[in-house]
C-alpha cells in the first residue's frame, strides 16, 4: 500500500517527488529525458512514450495533481494480479507529482504480432487469475478490495461484503444508479430500487470468489514483445468471474477461441447469458454519468428487461 513520501507498493514502485527523480531512480543512473511522442489509445489519462539519453525508453502516464490517486489504485491493481503469478501484467516503476501533474511510469513494451495460440493463452491465463487465492486482496469479507479505485475516470467503490450480490448491489449497481437519477423519471427510479431489491432472482452466490480485472474490454489487454498476452488497465476487486467474461462481450466480444479456453479451464455454469447483461448494466450506467445520453437507451432497455 502506499504511504507518505518516498514509500513502495508490494516493495516495487517507487513514490517520487519529481520525473526527474523517478527515472534516475529506475534507470538507476543520472539520465534524461530527451523527447517524448504521445501514445493515443486511453480517455482518462495522457500517455507518452519517452526517450531516455542512454537510449532506453519508459512509458508515461500523466494527468492533473487532482487525479493523482488513479495512479495509487493502479499501481496496487497491477500489483495484485501480478501476485496471482498468472497472466503478465506491465512493470509499474513509479509514482509521483511534479509542476502540477500526476504521473505513472511503467516499462515502455514494444508490442509484437500476437503468437499463433494468443487468444487460448489469454483464455487459459484469465481462468487461472480467476481461480487464484484472494484471501489477500479483501480482508474483512469475501467480496469487494482493500481499498476503492476507479472504472475509468469515475470511482469505484469496493467495500468488503459477505455476499456477492450484495456487493454487486450496494457497491455496484446503486452508486451508478444514484449518479444517473437525473436521466430518470420517478417511475423508472422505482423500476431501479425494485431490481436492487431482487438481484436474487438473477444472480447468484459463487462457489468460489475471483480476482477481476474488472474492467475488461479489447482496449485494456495487448500482446508483448513476443507476442503473448497481457493485461493493462485493471480496475480490479473481488467478484464472481462471470463479470469479467460479461465485460469482454459488452462492445463486440473477443475471439471464439478464447471463450473456448475460457469455459474448458474454468467451467460453465447455465444461465450466463441471462446474467450477463445485468453485469453489463454497471459498465453501461458508468458509461451514462461519463459519457451523457449517448448511453442513456441502453441503460433503459437492459433495465427494462429485469423489470
Amino acid at each position: 500500500m502506499i504511504g507518505d513520501g518516498m514509500g513502495t507498493i508490494s516493495d516495487k514502485v517507487l513514490i517520487c517527488s519529481s520525473l526527474k527523480e523517478a527515472v534516475s531512480l529506475v534507470s538507476g543512473k543520472d539520465v534524461s529525458v530527451e523527447r517524448k511522442q504521445a501514445v493515443h489509445g486511453g480517455d482518462a489519462n495522457d500517455a507518452y512514450k519517452l526517450f531516455l539519453s542512454d537510449g532506453e525508453a519508459l512509458f508515461l502516464k500523466a494527468n492533473s495533481i487532482s487525479n493523482k490517486d488513479f495512479f495509487r489504485a493502479e499501481a496496487e491493481g497491477v500489483a495484485a494480479i501480478r501476485t496471482t503469478g498468472t497472466i503478465r501484467v506491465p512493470n509499474i516503476h513509479a509514482i509521483g507529482t511534479d509542476d502540477g501533474y500526476s504521473f505513472l511510469l511503467m516499462e515502455f513494451i514494444e508490442r509484437a504480432v500476437t503468437v499463433q495460440d494468443f487468444w487460448e493463452k489469454l483464455g487459459t491465463g484469465l481462468a487461472a487469475m480467476h481461480k487464484a487465492d484472494v484471501s489477500s486482496f479483501v480482508t474483512d469479507g469475501k467480496y469487494g478490495f482493500n481499498s476503492d479505485n476507479y472504472i475509468g475516470a469515475g470511482s469505484q467503490k469496493n467495500t468488503p461484503k459477505s455476499s456477492w450480490i450484495e456487493f454487486f448491489s450496494e457497491c455496484r449497481l446503486r452508486p451508478q444508479f444514484e449518479l444517473a437519477s437525473r436521466y430518470f423519471d420517478g417511475s423508472f427510479i422505482r423500476k431501479t430500487n425494485w431490481l436492487l431489491d431482487n438481484l436474487d432472482r438473477f444472480l447468484y452466490e459463487p462457489e468460489k470468489p475471483s480476482l477481476l480485472h474488472g474492467d475488461l474490454w479489447a482496449g485494456n489487454f495487448m500482446s508483448d514483445e513476443k507476442g503473448q498476452p497481457m493485461l493493462i488497465d485493471p480496475a480490479v476487486y473481488v467478484g464472481c468471474n462471470e463479470a469479467d467474461i460479461a465485460m469482454t462481450e459488452l462492445f463486440g466480444g473477443f475471439n471464439r477461441k478464447f471463450y473456448d479456453a475460457y469455459f474448458k479451464a474454468m467451467g460453465f455454469i447455465p444461465g450466463y447469458d441471462d446474467r450477463r447483461d445485468l453485469y453489463n448494466l454497471y459498465h453501461l450506467t458508468n458509461h451514462l454519468n461519463l459519457f451523457g445520453s449517448s448511453y442513456l437507451s441502453a441503460v433503459i432497455r437492459t433495465i427494462e428487461r429485469y423489470c
